[in-house]
C-alpha cells in the first residue's frame, strides 16, 4: 500500500504543479503554413520556425499568422457615376501576407486596413466613368482597383494577387430603361435585315427582268418548266414570228394576228 499511497501522492504534486504554472508557461505550435512572431518583454524578437515552442508568460509571447492565400470580399459599395447614377458594386480580392512584420507592427488592424484600402482604390478607378462605360467595361473593373492598391497594400505586409468584380447591381428603373434601350435596339437591327431582304428580293427581281427582256424565250422556258412539276394544266401558246405570218413560211393570214396566251384548267396537256 505504501508504494501506491507514494505515487498518489507524487501525481497530486504534479497536478498542482501544472495548475499552478499553467498562467505562465504555454506551448505554442507553429505549422509549416504559418508563420509565428516571438515578442520578448514587449519587444519583437524575430520569427520563429514551424514546431511547438515554449512560452514563458509574461516575460515572452509568440503571435501566430496564416500565410496561405486568402479572399477579401467587399460587398455593396455604392458608387455614383459621372453621369449621376448610383450602381452598387462587390469586390473580390485575392491576397497572401508577404510580411507578417509589417502586417502586425505597421497597422493596429491590417485586415481593417486592407478593407479601406480597396473601398478607396475602387472609387478612384471609377471616378469619371458613366454608368454605360462602367457595365461595358466591366472586366476592367478589377485591374483598375489592383493598380492603384497594390503599392499601398505593400506597406501593410499584404501582397495583392487579384482583384475581381463580383456583381454590378442597379436600381429597378435603370434595369427597365437599360432593357428598353436594349430592345429598340434589336428592333432596328431587325427593321434593318427585314429592309436588306426587301432590296435583295427587288435586285433579283431587277435582274430577272432584265434577262427575260434580253431573250424572251427564257420566260416561256420558265412557263414549261412549271408546267413540268404542276401536272393537271393545259396551256396554249401563240407564237407569231413578228411580221404577221406565221412561224411555217405559208401565207400571212388575212387578220392581223396578236399574241396571246391562254391558260385552262382541265385535261393536262399542252396545245
Amino acid at each position: 500500500m505504501q508504494p501506491l499511497i507514494a505515487l498518489l501522492a507524487v501525481l497530486l504534486i504534479v497536478v498542482v504543479i501544472v495548475l499552478l504554472t499553467r498562467p505562465f508557461v504555454a506551448l505554442v505550435t507553429v505549422r509549416d503554413y504559418q508563420r509565428g512572431l516571438r515578442y520578448r518583454r514587449g519587444r519583437f524578437s524575430g520569427l520563429v520556425d514551424p514546431g511547438t515552442h515554449l512560452v514563458l508568460r509574461p516575460f515572452s509571447e509568440i503571435f501566430v499568422l496564416d500565410s496561405r492565400p486568402a479572399y477579401m470580399t467587399l460587398e455593396g459599395q455604392e458608387i455614383l457615376t459621372a453621369d449621376v447614377v448610383p450602381i452598387k458594386i462587390s469586390l473580390a480580392a485575392r491576397y497572401v501576407i508577404g510580411d507578417p512584420v509589417a502586417a502586425v507592427t505597421g497597422d493596429q488592424s491590417y485586415g481593417q486596413a486592407f478593407r479601406l484600402e480597396l473601398q478607396l482604390g475602387l472609387r478612384e478607378a471609377l471616378a469619371g466613368r458613366t454608368a454605360d462605360q462602367l457595365l461595358a467595361e466591366r472586366a476592367t473593373i478589377g485591374p483598375a482597383v489592383f493598380e492603384r492598391t497594390a503599392s499601398r497594400l505593400a506597406r501593410l505586409g499584404i501582397e495583392l494577387l487579384s482583384v475581381e468584380a463580383r456583381d454590378l447591381m442597379v436600381s429597378g428603373e435603370l434595369k427597365r430603361a437599360f432593357a428598353g434601350v436594349i430592345a429598340a435596339r434589336k428592333e432596328g437591327e431587325a427593321a434593318l435585315e427585314r429592309a436588306r431582304g426587301e432590296t435583295a428580293a427587288l435586285r433579283n427581281l431587277a435582274n430577272a427582268g432584265r434577262m427575260v427582256e434580253d431573250n424572251p424565250g427564257l420566260l416561256q422556258l420558265r412557263m414549261l418548266q412549271q408546267l413540268g412539276v404542276s401536272p393537271g394544266s393545259s396551256v396554249v401558246l401563240t407564237m407569231p414570228d413578228g411580221t404577221g405570218g406565221t412561224t411555217d413560211g405559208g401565207p400571212p393570214p388575212t387578220q392581223p394576228h396578236t399574241p396571246a396566251t391562254r391558260t385552262t384548267r382541265g385535261r393536262g396537256s399542252a396545245e
